[in-house]
């Protein structure tokens, strides 16, 4: 474990000493509105590219299933660069951290707006994940270091459902806006609300950062990187109609080569990037290994009910947007129920059986056809995304529980690597078997099949990540606020 570092957080201690008396939830409501409007411009975002999916491939000339390098392109460069967070916020600080990455995401959004072909959509894609690599992880961590415990589940909750709030207002925008205008205004939504990140930064992030940041583990970023590169590399590969084995299993084995040879120099590194001695806490190991195969298992539905809809049974992109509503406002509305399951169950029995549950919910969308009934697609969509707002709060709070407080720059990041490597990972999965599976066939019908049979392979995977859950330890209730 690293050795306690002296903090500077002139800011947030001046205002502790002033209003000691309120909560921590009123000393920084500012701040929880800043991360919040971040989480949400991340949320609006990768819902919106969802349902333009076929729109954006039918302007630039490319297949539905070819667009995965757009979405997967984003989110590995969010995994890749998210263990530097924690030492860019050492360094420059919180504050001029997250209000550079805020700009940097708009910039990017604004060059995807203005994209003319698949690779510069790409490109402008791998800079806006340069801006938000820093977002999420960044804003957690300040969060944890700012929130009491008794507040911390609470306070999660609030940042995530104004995500989900974007995760609302994507589809439909995505759907209206393709619709009946251009896809690349789902882009420059983006352009207002970072100028309002940026002001709200300049006001209410507090400003965490050590008098003498430790040196940069660049060997180990550059390991972890080129690991990580090459794994999503490699799948890119296994998707192409004729399957490149011997290119294919090369970039494995060298993805391998260079995991294992990050593992063995973090062992031998006083700061490495990503401090893989915090996995002998059990739930910090639990978190992140459950986190990863839960996300593999959900990563792609969004992306594969949009094509299911859109392609697969003919609806309209603003249909097929609306369809992704209820899924969001179930999660929302589950995420008041967390505080007080936690306390009941725990986080040991809450996990476990949420995730079955979540796998018995995605197989069920194997049952969905073209004449299956708008209003029962809706309910199951509902109920899907209930339970899966569960997952994400909970998976997202354990990783802290057992953790002093001088170890949470460090957990924020591996898990918020850990969660878009998944994500990257389970959207080249889900595209990966919808392509297998179709064939080279391109009609409606095939697109139906596909979907069913990769929806049942998801499930599975996402059951077995409930055995790894079970792995915590029997405690009769967790550590939270009893308030809702």
């Amino acid at each position: 474990m690293p050795p306690t570092s002296a903090v500077s957080s002139a800011t947030a201690d001046a205002a502790t000493g002033n209003m000691g008396e309120l909560s921590s939830r009123q000393r920084y409501s500012g701040l929880i509105w800043l991360v919040a409007a971040a989480f949400f411009m991340q949320a609006l975002d990768s819902t919106i590219v969802n349902t333009a999916v076929p729109a954006i491939a039918n302007a630039l000339g490319e297949t539905p299933l070819n667009m995965r390098s757009s979405l997967t392109s984003y989110v590995l460069t969010l995994a890749i660069l998210i263990p530097a967070s924690p030492w860019l916020c050492d360094r420059f600080g919180t504050r001029r951290v997250f209000g550079i990455a805020i700009g940097v995401f708009a910039i990017g959004s604004l060059l995807c707006g203005i994209s003319q072909t698949l690779p510069e959509l790409v490109l402008a894609r791998v800079l806006q994940g340069c801006g938000g690599a820093a977002l999420m992880p960044v804003g957690r961590y300040v969060l944890v270091r700012s929130i009491d415990k008794r507040d911390f589940v609470q306070v999660m909750s609030t940042v995530a459902t104004f995500g989900l709030l974007g995760s609302v207002l994507g589809p439909l925008l995505g759907g209206a806006l393709v619709q009946y205008t251009s896809w690349r205004l789902i882009f420059l939504l983006n352009v207002p609300v970072g100028l309002v990140g940026i002001w709200l930064n300049l006001r209410e992030m507090p400003e965490y950062r050590l008098e003498r940041a430790n040196r940069f583990d660049l060997l180990g970023f550059l390991l972890f990187a080129a690991a990580s590169a090459l794994l999503l590399t490699a799948s890119e590969f296994a998707a192409d109609e004729t399957i490149r084995w011997v290119q294919m299993g090369t970039l494995v084995l060298l993805a391998t080569a260079f995991g294992a040879a990050y593992v063995w120099h973090s062992r031998r590194t006083d700061h490495p990037v990503a401090d893989l001695s915090l996995l002998r806490v059990r739930s910090v190991w639990v978190a992140l290994s459950g986190n990863l195969l839960t996300r593999l298992g959900v990563s792609g539905m969004f992306l594969l009910i949009v094509l299911f809809l859109q392609v697969g049974c003919g609806w309209s992109p603003l249909m097929a947007g609306l369809m992704m509503v209820p899924q969001a406002v179930g999660s929302i509305s589950a995420k008041w129920l967390v505080n007080r399951l936690l306390i009941r169950m725990g986080y040991r029995r809450m996990l476990f059986s949420n995730t079955l549950i979540v796998a018995a919910l995605l197989a069920m969308f194997a049952l969905l056809g073209p004449h299956t009934p708008v209003a029962a697609i809706a309910l199951l969509v509902f109920i899907y995304g209930g339970f899966m707002g569960m997952q994400y709060t909970t998976m997202n709070t354990l990783i802290y529980t057992d953790l002093d407080v001088k170890y949470a720059s460090m957990a924020s990041s591996m898990a918020s690597t850990t969660q878009y490597l998944s994500m990257s990972f389970g959207i080249a999965l889900a595209t990966l078997l919808m392509q297998t599976l179709l064939h080279g066939h391109g009609d409606a019908a095939a697109y139906v099949v596909a979907f069913r049979w990769t929806v049942i392979v998801l499930a599975i995977i996402t059951a077995v990540a409930s055995r790894v859950f079970a792995r915590l330890d029997k405690k009769p209730m967790a550590t939270v606020s009893s308030t809702a």
